[in-house]
């Protein structure tokens, strides 16, 4: 039986054009431009491979310019070649006269990568044992990862393992380095110069450390934010130690990286991080770099300007590590670097060419254990890390305890936790007019004292010495009480003359007519106050100058008890200065309470108190400045809330947790704030959040935490339901308060506004009991957030405003459960809010009718003094 003609010529056409599409597929290499396998190879003819997503490239490159030849890989079609990779760094494949080398890189028959020329293929390989070798495949990935797969898609090995000088997002580097490299020479002669690396240095302390090649102790150390301190290292960003807890095996606790074994952090979100001055950047280029100089830097890359360099390290001479060695100090604005502590010199080794590499020596030997010893004391320093520390209540029992230990060197007292930090070995890292830096007390002989300031003496001269100083001492002290007294009573006769004056500037109206001081304000700070205040005093007139006798140019903004201003002291140093005003409320008590209570409070999420000024009927408190103003402006405002992506607004609530815990716990005394709000907590230029404004809080003695009052003031909305209807104040009342502020800075909404007929709590615990409570977040926060995290947040402000005290947890467990990862958290009950009803029970928007609404009843508030 035959077919027609027709039939058959149709049927050879179609099998003609399956074999032929058959034949293209096989010899095709279209699944080959980001993959190499057994049946093709990537040659050094100008060919690539492209990840998939046209992130990254990989071929054959020559260095600068240079003869050699490398297989590497960089970013794909950016305007700078960036190399992030290379395969053969310890084996360049030198340069030939031959045109035809026949340069490739393949999988081999052993199943290895390989990089090849005509004659053999040792440049370089993966190294595997031989187990199965048949159909392994390389592939570049997105993330700039190499990896060599088998049939399974099982990873054998890839490049993220095996780094050479960058780090990019996604890789672990867990026992891993990354190493400098560049090379040097010309032609065949040329050398790969690979002295520096940075890895992390498990054996002291978990820091992160940058080694020279041949020696044993690190050229820089870094540790991360929150740990840096006076006896830390050089303290690495946060957005850099994020980066470096994506690519080890570190959780980041309480802002601290600590190595577990275990990693479940979810890696930052850079987009939109404000204080790298960078508009609309999503840092979706970054990369870590181990440079040939010995720096290690964070780099992005922006489409207009192209790859910024954001921190490097180390960033000064004083960031080297033991750069002056023993009993060295380091100040990088002098000449010469280097000195040695006062009454020691220098320690020099021979052939060591005049540097500082032996540090210091004492100028005579010390007997540590002699009744005469005393103490060099030095401020402002900084320091490497101490022996041990001890628990003691005054700087006193501090110096008693190393002058009663035989091998105590030095010692710090720190306020903040009453730690004693002693040194029983030299110390090293000194380094002068440190910002942030304690008092450190070294320890000498009184002769070594006498001769720091004097010098050897002559013992046939001494006598004769001693008597002549005498003399002369005795005659210039007598000299000078009778200068001082004369110059006080002219300073008396002037103060009195420009008080006057003073007071006519401030007020606007000539003396005579100024209404007399109350007999209540007449001895506002006390002689035995100021014995107990930690800030200086400063004068009207210098106050005046400073904010251009309070003008409004100046004028920051207002606060609850007066107007700000923003003040350019001499020095060129701002303050920000609270003036009291007449009718803010706040009278000599919540005055004296502020100056004197926080001058004593050093925390990193508390304001710092820098000076006061009470004169001319003018009650003024000195701030440091911080420029981003209080967090209710950036969250309230339409433009500013942009700025705050989740990342920022989930530090900004660790911050503020860290601050209220130490309030209530660490701080050496036990503090009730009384008007945590929004408005109150400032953000300094890297928006850290700082609590302020303690006009109201309290002390309660020893292991109290509750107490009660008359007088009810604070601020409506924040304000616990026991507090604003009873009086009764607790640390439990801050923890309502956090919660409010919490949902605020989710919401990016304030708690009185009402929102179907109940305030921010009530319409949030609404979307909670239906399982919406991600609905409630502020709209520019849902491309940066992470869900559960919100979600976590939310809960932990649930649990805060509880109406009952005794459901809310405390800080402490705020701050645990704010920090911990994968844990289960209790589940709230129905939170005190505020709703608004007439006496009908029909909604109204009177605000004289606000209510506290639980499960179990409705208290009207009856506030004295809300703000």
């Amino acid at each position: 039986m035959y077919l027609p003609l027709s039939v058959n010529r149709n049927i050879v056409h179609r099998y003609s054009s399956m074999l032929l599409f058959a034949v293209l597929v096989i010899l095709c290499p279209c699944d080959a431009r980001n993959t190499i396998n057994g049946r093709s190879k990537l040659v050094d003819n100008g060919e690539t491979l492209i990840s998939a997503g046209e992130k990254f490239e990989m071929g054959f490159f020559s260095y600068d310019g240079g003869l050699n030849k490398y297989v590497g890989i960089w970013y794909y079609n950016l305007s700078s070649r960036t190399v992030v990779w290379v395969a053969n760094l310890d084996m360049p494949i030198p340069y030939s006269r031959e045109k035809n080398e026949d340069l490739s890189v393949v999988v081999a028959e052993d199943g290895n990568l390989k990089v090849c020329n005509s004659s053999a293929c040792s440049y370089f390989s993966t190294g595997l044992d031989v187990v199965s070798s048949s159909n392994r495949t390389v592939k570049l990935l997105d993330t700039g990862n190499l990896v060599l797969v088998d049939k399974l898609g099982t990873t054998l090995w890839q490049s993220f393992q095996n780094p050479t000088d960058t780090s990019l997002p996604g890789m672990k580097m867990e026992s891993l380095k990354l190493t400098s490299w560049e090379e040097s020479g010309s032609g065949i002669d040329g050398k790969i110069d690979g002295k520096y690396r940075f890895e992390l240095d498990v054996g002291d302390n978990k820091n992160y450390a940058i080694y020279e090649t041949g020696l044993d102790s690190p050229y820089w150390k870094g540790s991360v934010p929150g740990t840096s301190g006076p006896f830390r290292f050089s303290e690495m960003p946060s957005y850099v130690t994020y980066l470096l807890s994506n690519i080890t095996e570190n959780d980041i606790v309480n802002n601290s990286v600590e190595v577990t074994g275990k990693f479940n952090y979810k890696p930052i979100d850079f987009s939109g991080y404000a204080n790298h001055s960078v508009k609309n950047s999503i840092f979706k280029t970054t990369r870590l770099l181990m440079n040939s100089s010995g720096e290690i830097q964070f780099y992005f890359w922006d489409e207009e300007s192209g790859w910024s360099l954001i921190w490097s390290a180390p960033k000064d001479t004083c960031d080297v590590y033991r750069k002056c060695g023993k009993f060295g100090i380091c100040n990088s604005s002098n000449r010469s670097v280097c000195k040695c502590v006062p009454g020691f010199e220098q320690d020099t080794p021979e052939n060591s060419g005049g540097e500082f590499s032996g540090g210091c020596k004492s100028k005579m030997s010390i007997n540590f254990c002699a009744q005469a010893d005393t103490f060099l004391h030095l401020s402002s320093m900084k320091f490497g890390l101490p022996g041990q520390f001890n628990i003691t209540n005054t700087s006193e029992d501090c110096t008693r305890l190393c002058q009663g230990n035989c091998h105590c060197q030095a010692y710090t007292y720190s306020y903040e936790n009453s730690r004693c930090w002693i040194w029983l070995s030299n110390l090293y890292n000194l380094q002068e007019n440190y910002t942030g830096g304690y008092n450190l007390s070294i320890r000498v002989g009184v002769p070594h004292i006498e001769n720091v300031s004097q010098g050897p003496l002559n013992p046939k001269m001494a006598t004769s010495r001693n008597q002549r100083a005498l003399v002369i001492s005795i005659s210039l002290i007598l000299g000078v009480i009778i200068l001082c007294g004369t110059f006080y009573i002219i300073y008396l006769n002037k103060r009195a003359a420009r008080s006057k004056e003073a007071r006519e500037i401030v007020l606007g109206m000539p003396v005579e007519y100024l209404p007399h001081r109350d007999s209540s304000d007449e001895d506002v700070i006390t002689e035995d106050d100021k014995k107990r205040i930690d800030v200086p005093f400063f004068s009207l007139n210098s106050i005046l100058v400073a904010t251009e006798n309070f003008s409004n140019a100046a004028k920051l903004g207002r606060g609850g008890f007066g107007p700000v201003y923003k003040g350019k002291f001499l020095g060129g140093t701002y303050m920000a200065v609270k003036r009291l005003s007449s009718q803010s409320g706040q009278g000599v008590e919540e005055f004296k309470t502020e100056v004197m209570l926080i001058a004593k409070l050093q925390h990193r999420n508390l304001v710092r108190l820098l000076g006061y000024c009470v004169e001319a009927n003018e009650k003024i408190l000195l701030y440091e400045y911080l420029p981003n103003k209080s967090l209710d402006t950036f969250l309230f405002d339409h433009a500013s809330c942009q700025l705050l992506d989740w990342r920022i607004r989930f530090e900004i609530i660790l911050g503020i947790a860290r601050g209220l815990l130490y309030l209530h716990q660490d701080s050496r005394l036990r503090i009730i704030h009384r008007d945590l709000k929004t408005s109150n907590i400032l953000l300094d230029e890297e928006m850290n959040a700082k609590i302020s404004d303690f006009g109201l809080a309290r002390i309660v003695e020893g292991k109290t935490t509750e107490a009660n009052t008359n007088k009810v003031v604070g601020t409506y909305g924040y304000m616990s339901p026991e507090y604003a209807l009873e009086g009764l104040f607790s640390i439990k009342s801050d923890v309502f308060a956090f919660g409010v502020v919490l949902l605020e800075i989710i919401s990016g909404k304030r708690n009185m506004e009402l929102i179907e007929d109940v305030n921010l709590t009530g319409y949030i615990w609404r979307l909670w009991m239906k399982d919406r409570a991600v609905d409630m977040m502020d709209q520019t926060i849902v491309d940066s957030c992470d869900e559960k995290e919100v979600i976590k947040c939310v809960n932990v402000a649930l649990l805060c405003v509880q109406e009952d005290p005794a459901e809310r947890p405390t800080m402490s467990n705020v701050v645990f459960m704010l920090g911990g990862e994968s844990m289960t958290l209790p589940r709230p009950n129905q939170p005190a809010f505020i709703t608004r009803r007439n006496s009908a029970g029909a909604s109204t928007s009177s605000s004289s009718s606000k209510l506290y609404s639980s499960s179990n009843n409705q208290l009207t508030i009856t506030q004295q003094e809300g703000r």
